[in-house]
């Protein structure tokens, strides 16, 4: 572990900390931001990913010494004070702590189709806090992989990560290019495709997952408001709902999916 301190905003030691906003370049350059002392914490012990700096000011850098100096990597650590830690990331940086690291391979579709027993597809999800959610909640359950649409917001955006609490990070992911087209590719694999819609016509969830026991199952959601578009739910094989309340217009897109694995986990999803 080398220790350097920095004492100015502008100093060059830090420059690639100052596009921590910009995911789609960090992204670009094939790298990705991890933010807080526990995704951090994670990165650092998980041999998977490769971190190539640190950033803290003095508490996290207190939180995180044993895990750090547990490790036989050389990971240049640079430490400010909080004006300082400001100043390069241009807001107030959670729990004092970034971490810049490699992007690993991608996952290639026909992989992650192989390998796992349930999938969750997302169309659109453009929100970090959701898609981190939605990572969360198939952790949780035991799904397989994640499938992303092409506009769907970067799992391992630093909000997307957090929100998460580290699942984006285990749970495979992988992206399409070809939409809805690639639905096609997921029936061939042998899953069931099931779109998540508060339209009719639809059955409710639990019907359906009574009658679905041992599929295959890969649930599909859109955003918040939209749901998915017409072409998605007209190339899915069964259309289900949550039942809620008339008073209530629709579910925020992870507690809805939460929700649908919590059924389906009980009766078709292996864990």
């Amino acid at each position: 572990m080398t220790v350097e301190r920095i004492h100015r905003a502008d100093d060059p030691r830090v420059a690639a900390f100052r596009d921590v906003r910009d995911g789609e370049l960090l992204r670009a350059r094939g790298k990705f931001m991890a933010e807080g002392r526990l995704i951090v914490r994670r990165v650092v012990e998980d041999r998977r990913f490769s971190v190539q700096s640190i950033l803290v000011n003095e508490a996290a850098l207190a939180d995180l010494a044993a895990v750090v100096q547990g490790t036989a990597l050389e990971i240049p650590i640079y430490v400010c004070g909080a004006e300082e830690l400001r100043g390069i990331s241009g807001y107030d940086v959670h729990r004092g702590c970034l971490a810049l690291v490699e992007r690993p391979p991608e996952t290639p579709v026909d992989d992650l189709l192989a390998a796992a027993g349930s999938l969750v597809i997302l169309e659109g999800v453009t929100n970090a806090d959701n898609v981190g959610g939605v990572f969360r909640n198939a952790a949780a359950f035991g799904v397989g992989g994640v499938l992303l649409s092409p506009t769907c917001c970067d799992p391992l955006y630093r909000k997307a990560i957090r929100t998460s609490m580290a699942a984006s990070l285990r749970v495979p992911f992988a992206r399409v290019e070809e939409w809805p087209a690639a639905l096609a590719r997921v029936r061939a694999a042998g899953f069931t495709i099931v779109a998540l819609t508060p339209r009719e016509p639809s059955e409710t969830l639990d019907v359906f997952a009574a009658r679905a026991s041992g599929s295959r199952v890969a649930l599909v959601a859109g955003t918040e408001g939209a749901g998915l578009t017409p072409a998605v739910e007209a190339a899915a094989d069964y259309r289900v709902r949550i039942p809620i309340s008339s008073e209530v217009d629709s579910l925020n897109l992870a507690v809805a999916v939460g929700i649908a694995l919590h059924v389906l986990n009980a009766t078709t999803i292996a864990r």
